[in-house]
């Protein structure tokens, strides 16, 4: 297997350094609920881990939690609340929010506040060997004592410039040092320390918890690329020196952000859709299929209307991981070079898209030999497992999402408004009442169409009511000689993947199986 290393800015030939892979990844501040951003990151190091897993390796897998910092302290203040009961609260619905996305649950989930002796055991020994001093109770780590600073965002630092995250103080001997230790303020939380009361600073807290659960040296580390600088720049920078070991991380390992718009999806900037909202619209086979569509390391945009069409891949795959009424009699199908497939694509750099493409190649082989009456209980055996890699559940929704109403009810509006403007308003007038029957709000169609409320629920008995409303306006348009406008609702209904079929009863429709 082959993963492309930050550190070395090429792609590497992977292997751990012992029987267990030594895995940590930053996990989450919960100074508010997790976005979808954050589960773009667990899901690629979810399906990292699977895949480790599925090749024979046993995985350690560490994630933490930073439960104190400035934003947590900022975030209680406002709601008035202790930062560990702000913390409690967002932790609890982050795991619960995991579990509904399929992430397997870290080996461990160190949070900072319980790792205070690690850190102050940390900052002492960097204290003694120059690589730190104190101002007023602060502690800050010297920079240029590390020579090779600068080098996983491979940028020297005379280069590097205060950002985001970077503090700026007139008492520090180089603008770039970085604090170890923040003293005391009136309203924040505080531990005792050979220093005076305070509390840690950001970059700290992870070193103290990947060394006292993993050791000095790491096999992977994982994060968002916007952890690269400062966050891990400054891991290496302290841990490195503190332990005189070596490297810190043979493989650095991040995965590109998720936009909404043209900005990172972030909770400080305020753009950014919660994980509970996209599952109340998606299932989670979809959610994942639209993260692992593009390569982890490159940079995504939040789409519904693409979460909406891996929705029904999703179910393409179900229907062809599903063992049906009859077993069949014919030949076996062979699916070892889907197989084979897919682990190259998985080796060469966790290539996800191209594993997907071999998933639903193998489901397209199952579905036409099962047209030609063929034996395909292996082959689904090997699409479950394989589909599994990726954490897809292959299980149908218990309520279905969301998704599958965007596309429905951009048809329903389009056709809305295309009657009326040929000057047909009763005929509009009709479908409005009839979706008012449903219990839907027609009302304004952005607001629907940009979930800003929902006219009706999840249920798929409910986008089978949208899907008659649409037949029945079909018929009307028939009916009024309004045959290109009838023709279209067939097709646009056909593009989303619904076949209708005129019988002497009526129009009846399916979902397409392939």
């Amino acid at each position: 297997m082959k993963l492309y290393n930050t550190l070395t800015g090429k792609t590497e030939t992977f292997s751990p350094a012992d029987d267990v892979v030594k895995m940590y990844v930053c996990g989450v501040t919960p100074y508010a609920p997790s976005h979808v951003g954050h589960a773009v990151y667990a899901v690629v190091f979810d399906v990292l881990r699977r895949y480790l897993e599925f090749g024979g390796h046993r995985v350690q897998h560490v994630e933490n939690f930073t439960d104190i910092d400035d934003k947590m302290i900022q975030g209680a203040a406002q709601m008035g609340i202790s930062t560990q009961e702000l913390a409690e609260r967002n932790i609890q619905s982050h795991l619960d929010q995991m579990a509904a996305l399929n992430i397997l649950r870290p080996h461990i989930f160190p949070r900072a506040t319980q790792e205070i002796p690690k850190m102050q055991e940390i900052i002492t020994g960097l204290l003694e060997e120059g690589f730190a001093y104190e101002v007023d109770g602060d502690v800050y780590f010297r920079v240029r004592r590390n020579d090779g600073y600068g080098k996983l965002s491979h940028r020297s630092l005379d280069s590097m410039r205060a950002g985001a995250r970077v503090e700026i103080d007139d008492r520090k001997e180089d603008v770039m040092d970085f604090a170890l230790w923040k003293s005391h303020k009136a309203g924040e939380p505080s531990w005792e320390s050979p220093w005076g009361p305070g509390r840690p600073g950001w970059h700290i807290e992870c070193s103290a918890m990947s060394l006292k659960y993993l050791g000095a040296t790491l096999d992977i580390h994982g994060g968002g690329q916007d952890l690269v600088f400062p966050h891990h720049e400054n891991e290496i920078a302290q841990t490195e020196s503190f332990t005189k070991a070596g490297p810190m991380v043979r493989f650095w390992v991040h995965n590109g952000l998720l936009r909404l718009g043209y900005d990172k999806m972030s909770k400080s900037l305020g753009n950014f859709v919660t994980v509970d909202e996209a599952l109340q619209r998606f299932s989670s086979d979809a959610l994942r299929l639209f993260f692992l569509g593009s390569h982890y390391r490159s940079p995504l945009t939040y789409s519904e209307q693409a979460i909406a069409a891996q929705e029904r891949g999703a179910e393409r795959l179900r229907h062809a991981a599903d063992p049906g009424p009859t077993p069949g009699e014919g030949s076996p199908l062979e699916a070892g070079t889907h197989r084979e497939r897919f682990i190259a694509a998985m080796d060469d750099d966790l290539n996800t898209p191209r594993a997907i493409a071999a998933l639903f190649d193998l489901s397209h082989d199952i579905n036409r030999s099962r047209e030609e009456d063929r034996v395909v209980a292996e082959a689904q055996d090997t699409l479950r497992e394989l589909a599994g890699v990726l954490g897809l559940t292959l299980e149908e929704p218990a309520v279905r999402s969301e998704g599958e109403f965007l596309p429905l009810f951009h048809l329903l509006f389009d056709t809305h408004a295309e009657l009326r403007s040929t000057g047909r308003s009763d005929l509009a007038d009709q479908m409005k009442d009839r979706f008012k029957d449903l219990g839907g709000e027609f009302g304004e169609f952005a607001a629907v169409l940009g979930f800003r409320k929902a006219p009706l629920g999840t249920a798929s008995g409910e986008v089978a009511s949208v899907i008659e409303l649409l037949l029945d306006a079909r018929v009307r348009l028939r009916a009024a000689k309004l045959y290109d406008l009838a023709d279209r609702i067939r097709q646009r209904l056909s593009d989303l993947g619904y076949l209708l079929e005129d019988t002497p009863g009526g129009t009846e429709w399916k979902r397409r199986a392939t």
